[in-house]
């Protein structure tokens, strides 16, 4: 006999929807103009297939090799592809906090809902520093602030307790979380009314089933509706069809997101072999070599055949 399900409230807030990807940025062949055109497909579609918002200009986005007037661009023209209907978080993250109130308010004026911001990156500066490059940010923003806490990247983490404190700034509203510390997270999701976003695709039905409010997503480049239904089964009450979900999405998370090649490769790789925009990585990374890419479509077409 089928166990009976109990449809669940999505949780609140969810200042971005819940299926947010972290969109690629398509460059045209040879890598040295973006393609807008082919963002604005991209991004449609990604909002047509499920995603309820898009993050540009982030780590998958490749937003160190793009330039200042590229982000505004790429902003602009995907805010005229998918209308009011998505909101639009752009990274604004760098190592100069100068520089990053800067890029705040291109990204408003490029017409930008929200920002994503990570901390000071290579010059590893302590708490207190990171705390003060946020608030000075997010007291210059006329939009909502994300963070981003992705040591991994950036050398540095943004520690539970300057987590705490900086929820308290009206504008800071969200987490996109890649900490890879499950503990902290359920610590903040207690005690904040943050917007949590796990921005690590094997944690998505993880974090949202103890209370987050969605993910950020680069894997959604490739397979934006199966992720979107991990979720909306979990809101049914279906927790046993959300977790096969999950699992079926696994071996193609883990072939895009832990593999040698960054997380941007991988994705614009099985979009090009789908003939979806993307173009090549901007130096210094380097398009997949072709036995990457048959791996990466062999795997592709075993998940979504399932």
């Amino acid at each position: 006999m089928k166990t009976p399900t109990t449809p669940r409230t999505p949780p609140a807030p969810a200042p971005f929807g819940r299926a947010l990807c972290a969109m690629i940025t398509p460059f045209t062949a040879g890598g040295e103009a973006l393609d807008l055109d082919g963002a604005q497909r991209l991004a449609a579609r990604l909002v047509a297939e499920g995603c309820d918002g898009l993050v540009l200009n982030g780590t998958t986005g490749e937003s160190p090799t793009t330039t200042d007037a590229e982000k505004s661009e790429l902003i602009r023209a995907v805010r005229e592809a998918v209308g009011d209907g998505a909101p639009i978080v752009s990274g604004v993250g760098t190592a100069d906090t100068r520089h990053t109130v800067e890029l705040t308010h291109a990204a408003q004026k490029a017409g930008a809902d929200a920002v994503l911001v990570v901390p000071p990156y290579y010059s590893r500066p302590p708490q207190e520093a990171i705390e003060e490059h946020f608030r000075t940010v997010a007291d210059a923003s006329g939009v909502p602030v994300m963070l981003y806490d992705i040591p991994a990247r950036t050398g540095v983490r943004i520690e539970p307790d300057t987590l705490l404190r900086l929820a308290e700034h009206p504008s800071i509203v969200a987490v996109k979380d890649c900490s890879n510390d499950f503990l902290a997270a359920q610590k903040l999701l207690s005690r904040t009314e943050l917007a949590y976003y796990a921005g690590c695709d094997e944690h998505n039905l993880a974090l949202y089933a103890v209370g987050a409010t969605g993910y950020v997503s680069t894997v959604a480049n490739v397979i934006p509706a199966q992720l979107r239904s991990v979720l909306d089964e979990f809101d049914k009450g279906d927790t046993k069809r959300a977790a096969r979900l999950q699992h079926q999405a696994t071996p193609l998370i883990e072939s895009i997101m832990h593999t040698p090649l960054p997380g941007t490769v991988t994705p614009k790789t099985l979009l090009t072999t789908l003939n979806h925009p993307a173009g090549p990585p901007r130096a210094p990374l380097r398009p997949a070599d072709s036995e990457t890419t048959a791996s990466l479509l062999t795997t592709y077409e075993r998940v979504t055949t399932c």
